[in-house]
Parts: C-alpha cells; structure tokens; sequence
C-alpha cells in the first residue's frame, strides 16, 4: 500500500457568486481561492512545491487557458514551482488530485496546492450549455442538433434504467428535494435560498418544466461560478504541518484509497458494453470497488457518507445502485426509506451536490474531497453527518467516461 496522502485543508467559494457581474475575471477568483485557502488551512505559501489546477473549458468560457501560469501570478512567492492544468470534463478537480497525490506518493514532493476552478455565468445560458456540450462528449457525433445535450444525455440513462429495470419519476425528485434542503445547511450553496411548493417536485410542466426528455427543472445540477483548493501533504510534512500547530497527524484527515477508469466516450459504446451485465456501468462500479479495496474498506458499514455526482438526478440514481447501497436497479429503495438523507444509513450528498450546491465543472471533483474532508474532521458545520470517520466520493466526467473515486478517512 502506497503512504497515505494527507489533506491539510482548503477553502471553497460561495458557489451563488457571479463574478462576471462583479466586474472580476477568472484569475480574480483563482487569487481568492488561494489566498483564502492559506489562510484556512494555515499553510505557509512557501512551502508549497508543486502546484495543480483542475478546469475544464475556460478557454471557451474566458479565452483563457495556460492556467498553472495563475499560481505565480496571483502570488509572487509560487514564481518557479512546477505547476500544470488537468482537464477530464467534470472530473477535472479529481485528475489534478490524482496527479498532485501521484508526486507525492513518489517521494517527487511533500507538500502540494491543488485548486479546481470554473467560471461559467459569464455567458447566456444557451452559450453555457454548448461550451460544455461537445467538448465532453463525442463531439460531432452525439447529441447532434440537441439544444441541451448534457440533459439529453442523462434522459437517455434514465430511460435505459427504465428499461432495464423499472424507474418512477418520484423517486428521482426524492433525490432532488433531499440534495436542495441539504443545501439549505450550507452556507456556500448555490440554491440556498431557494424556495419551493407543493408542486416543485412533480412532472408539473409549470412548477418544474421539461428541459429534455425525462429531465426537468428541478433534476439539473446548477451552472455555477466557483472554485476550490485543498493542500495535500505527505506524512513526513503533515506531521511537521501538525507538530509545528499543535496537532497530533491523527487530527488531520487524509486520502486512503482511489479508484480510476476511463471508458469509451460515446454513450451508446458503454451501453452496449454493458447489456448483458449487471450494472448499467460496469467500470463505474470498478472505480468504487478500487478504491473500496485500496482502503481496506470491506462494505458500506464502514463508510459514513458518499459526496457522489449528481449532476442530474438520474447521476445520482445510477450512484445509489452501482456504490452498492441497493441492488442494482433498485436504487429507488435508498431514497425511499430515507437511507441518503442526513440522519439516514448512509447519508449521500449532506453539502447539497450538485443539485443543491453547485457545479463550477472543474472545481467539483476537488470541492467533493474537501467537503469529505470536513466531514471526518468534524468541520462540516450545519452539514455535518454526526460521527463521520470515512467518507467515499464519486465524480464523473461526460457520460461517466471518466469516472474517479476518493476514500477519505481520520486518522484513530
């Protein structure tokens, strides 16, 4: 087993925040988020030896790319530490960890910055859905003359479960009225404030309009502005990190396992790959169970509660199945008898995910660690799963072609 990778802390954004009406551009947010993260997490800029940026699309967003040039452009002191961007869709934040705990777990470095970030309010919200439309798909190929793909997309998954297994519309908006009153505990959520009827979550076409297909209003994660840091260390530094702050190493929550696959980008290749399996996604299932072994984690008795991808509701149905917390296709039991609820067996999304908090893409995999890393630490405020020591992640990038998964754990 590899040497744990330890997680100093970090800092998010208020996902509400549109900094395009601010007057402030990306590399604003960057500063902040970085800034605000060192003072956070107590961590000495200095310190810092290697540097990672998860971001999917500011190229079309912002005519920006290049983006591991910020680190010393908001901060002098970072001038001369290697840093590059990592871009998998909305798993970009999940490869930049990947890749910073890969240096670390080699001995290259001790001690690194890993921030993800996305600005995407900067631009009509047609503009919006075509820039991350394509590009994490099979550009040219899919969702052709489709004005919203990404909600097309997960339709079609919604109905292949339905096909294969049964899928009532209830049980998904169980999932979206679970994750938007999460959200309302977290004073960083995009929809916080938020208010809803009676109506808000059934196929009323006014209350909760058809966007595509099976997906209305209230199954889409949100289009956010946001970004989020964590700064990771090897033992050898946390320990120093700890000693030199009156911490014990125990007191500092670290990443214990990961898992990480990478299907065919189509859809329709994956779908046809898995017909005759039990899981609608197979690798996706592999990835839990990779990380899962990694972690020495035996079954879910031993998890206290999953930030997974919900990018639409249907993400977060096909999570509940393949994490294992029902059989597969019987994910509707979880939502049914109150299993991801806060307070429930296994809470699932406790910071709102991506319905209820917010999804700045490239931000999302890294604001998933640092949430669980609240979480074990017993930070996590109004959001906090009572008791959390383990927590599990799972972030998806396209039509969860690539696909990445974090245990993060305390130390006794």
């Amino acid at each position: 087993m590899p040497a744990p990778v330890y997680i100093l802390g970090g800092y998010q954004t208020d996902f509400k925040r549109n900094w395009a009406r601010e007057g402030l551009e990306i590399v604003d947010m960057f500063r902040d988020t970085l800034n605000h993260g060192l003072e956070s997490a107590k961590v000495d800029v200095e310190d810092i030896e290697t540097a990672h940026v998860g971001n999917f699309t500011a190229e079309l967003f912002c005519k920006q790319g290049h983006m591991g040039g910020f680190f010393a452009e908001v901060n002098p002191k970072l001038a001369g530490v290697p840093a590059g961007r990592h871009e998998a869709a909305c798993a970009s934040g999940s490869i930049a960890l990947l890749a910073a705990s890969a240096e670390i777990e080699s001995g290259r470095y001790g001690l690194a910055a890993v921030l993800g970030i996305e600005m995407m309010r900067n631009v009509p919200g047609d503009q919006a859905a075509d820039n991350i439309g394509g590009p994490a798909m099979f550009s040219g190929h899919e969702c052709q003359g489709v004005k919203y793909p990404w909600p097309h997309m997960f339709s079609v998954l919604g109905e292949e479960y339905d096909k294969r297994y049964g899928l009532d519309y209830k049980h998904l908006m169980g999932i979206a009225k679970t994750n938007f009153d999460n959200a309302k505990r977290n004073p960083n959520a995009q929809t916080r404030n938020y208010t809803f009827d009676a109506l808000s979550f059934t196929p009323d076409d006014q209350a909760n309009p058809v966007i595509d297909g099976r997906i209305r209003k209230q199954d889409c994660g949100q289009v956010s502005d946001g970004a989020a840091v964590v700064f990771l260390a090897s033992a050898e530094r946390a320990a120093e990190y700890a000693k030199k702050r009156g911490l014990k190493l125990d007191d500092l929550a670290y990443i214990e396992g990961w898992g990480h696959r990478t299907a065919s980008i189509s859809y329709g290749k994956k779908i046809e790959y898995s017909k005759d399996k039990d899981y609608v996604f197979p690798h996706v299932r592999g990835t839990i169970l990779d990380a899962f072994k990694r972690a020495g984690v035996k079954d879910l008795s031993q998890i206290s509660g999953i930030e997974t991808h919900d990018c639409f509701t249907t993400t977060e149905y096909m999570a509940i199945d393949h994490f294992g917390l029902t059989p597969p296709g019987q994910s509707w039991r979880a939502v049914e008898d109150g299993t991801i609820a806060i307070g429930g067996k296994l809470p699932i999304n406790p910071s709102g995910g991506l319905i209820g908090l917010g999804h700045p893409v490239g931000a999302t995999g890294v604001r998933m660690v640092l949430d669980s890393a609240k979480q074990v630490t017993g930070k996590a405020g109004g959001y906090q799963v009572e008791g959390a020591k383990r927590f599990a992640t799972l972030n998806i990038g396209g039509s969860a072609t690539t696909t990445v998964s974090f245990i993060v754990s305390k130390g006794a």
